[in-house]
């Protein structure tokens, strides 16, 4: 690896395997039907998940891109059962409150080919539960510095663990109560990091069924100009 100064700051060199066209599509097409195979299920067992997976999972969403490099996200993960069973029941509440008065009609009617509802088991039949915080701003040396681009370097960072989960044979579902902030309570996190999403993560149960949906084509979600 080599190794040289730019404008002051050190570099290495950086390698790495390209591909021929041909081969280059044939692996894009083969990630893209890989990827698509990947469901939300919310019905997961409560089979144990080692840490040492769970770290892991964790690393590889932190390879994610981020602004000026800052990495404005703490993954916070829980197996602890009182701890699970607190979330639950907090995470419980708002989703009762947003179902009977939050929520727009039309809302939850898209809601019910999903049939999704207020009653959220997984959050305690989980082995493991991941909480991404997004780091708005960093104390250093008593002085207060802003992040940059919080939100889409921790978006991206979220989908990153989200293929990680997929790619060790897990499953998992993005849960977002609204609001959050019982999570910063619970788990005491500082002031400056703010709940952004919620992971429960483990093996899928014996036997499950998910939505019969399709994803938008193409030409739904793309527009190309040549």
């Amino acid at each position: 690896m080599d190794k040289k100064n730019i404008n002051g700051h050190p570099h290495v060199s950086y390698e790495r395997d390209v591909y021929e066209l041909s081969e280059a599509e044939d692996r894009a097409k083969s990630y893209y039907e890989w990827l698509d195979t990947r469901r939300t299920v919310r019905d997961i067992s409560d089979k144990p998940v080692s840490k040492e997976l769970i770290e892991n999972l964790i690393m590889a969403g932190s390879t994610a891109p981020s602004g000026a490099h800052k990495q404005p996200w703490t993954f916070c993960a829980i197996s602890n059962a009182e701890m699970k069973k607190a979330i639950r029941e907090a995470a419980e509440k708002e989703e009762y409150d947003s179902y009977h008065g939050r929520m727009s009609e039309r809302w939850i009617k898209d809601l019910e080919p999903i049939g999704t509802d207020w009653n959220k088991p997984f959050l305690e039949e989980s082995p493991w539960l991941v909480i991404i915080f997004k780091r708005v701003f960093e104390m250093e040396d008593g002085v207060k510095n802003n992040n940059y681009y919080v939100n889409e370097s921790v978006g991206i960072a979220c989908g990153m663990i989200i293929s990680a989960i997929h790619k060790a044979g897990l499953v998992t579902l993005t849960h977002t109560p609204s609001p959050m902030n019982f999570l910063t309570k619970i788990l005491n996190r500082p002031d400056n990091e703010r709940p952004y999403l919620l992971l429960p993560i483990g093996y899928p149960k014996k036997e499950v069924f998910v939505p019969d949906l399709a994803r938008k084509p193409l030409e739904d979600v793309a527009i190309f100009y040549e």
